[in-house]
């Protein structure tokens, strides 16, 4: 009798989490895995996304990408982007969470300052710089009689420079707020012990700080490099992909080949590409992360 009592309650469990778990696998379903399978169906054929017939070309159009100067400008800029995000965005984030950590005067002021610009939209943040880089940082120069360009986002050489400030404004804030509680979490009894056995503070840092930070690593290095491989908001409020084609990411060269060039199958093909690309990094990263935390 207990034993089908049991069962029953299971039973009855297993149901619960069906009913939580089915809306968001169909919302998963159809928002993302049906739009990739027809997306890898559009990706073999030259379809225009206007005319009815789509013509069959099998892997042309994946072939083709590796022919494509600008398709292998795009990927260049977007992984120069991603590398100098990653490490900056890191750092930066984790100096001001020990910072804000170490009980200074005001510190729930400036974690409420650091975190605000995250909540303003990608495309408001890059209104906001180009109107710094060409108005106001200008016009600051010639207030203190100064002589500094911050012309960034109107030159090949310094455009990364420009979109990388205002990326990192945007978001170090809310990274550090995730390395912040990582920090807080780490019981004051393993800093007491280390000081016990001499440690100063540098080697307290990399010896008890940094591995038991590893889950909130993996995170924020994981995060930070994904999102930045799929930086598109920035450019098109900022830059436009320029000068020239300069700052064109690889999702913006994406968008403007299917939808302004209408040429939906090869922009399918550049999409599949990138899903491949995020998938791989992905999987590299944290199966690699994850190792460092199980040694830790």
């Amino acid at each position: 009798m207990e034993k089908i009592r049991k069962n029953s309650m299971e039973k009855a469990m297993f149901n619960q989490y069906l009913v939580l778990v089915i809306p968001g696998l169909i919302i998963f379903t159809i928002g993302l895995i049906i739009p990739m399978i027809m997306a890898f169906r559009y990706s073999l054929t030259s379809w225009d996304g206007m005319i009815a017939e789509k013509t069959f070309v099998g892997f042309q159009n994946y072939i083709n990408l590796f022919k494509d100067a600008e398709f292998k400008s795009a990927w260049v800029f977007t992984i120069k982007f991603t590398l100098w995000n990653t490490v900056i965005q890191n750092v930066l984030a984790l100096l001001f969470a020990i910072a804000l950590d170490s009980g200074i005067k005001g510190q729930k002021i400036y974690r409420t300052a650091f975190f605000l610009p995250c909540l303003i939209s990608s495309v408001v943040v890059g209104f906001i710089w180009l109107r710094m880089f060409t108005n106001v940082l200008p016009e600051i120069n010639n207030i203190l009689g100064t002589n500094i360009d911050f012309a960034f986002f109107g030159k090949s050489s310094t455009v990364l420079r420009g979109l990388l400030i205002a990326n990192n404004w945007q978001w170090i804030g809310y990274w550090m707020l995730i390395y912040l509680a990582g920090l807080q979490s780490i019981p004051a009894e393993l800093y007491e012990a280390a000081k016990v056995d001499g440690a100063n503070p540098i080697k307290r840092f990399f010896n008890v700080t940094i591995p038991m930070l590893a889950p909130s690593i993996t995170i924020c290095i994981v995060g930070i490099t994904t999102g930045s491989l799929k930086v598109y908001d920035l450019m098109v409020s900022s830059t436009h992909g320029g000068p020239g084609h300069a700052s064109t990411s690889i999702i913006y060269k994406t968008y403007n080949t299917a939808i302004n060039g209408r040429q939906y199958g090869y922009g399918s093909a550049m999409s599949i590409t990138m899903i491949v690309v995020l998938l791989l990094v992905a999987l590299i990263q944290v199966k690699g992360l994850r190792k460092r935390e199980v040694q830790a």
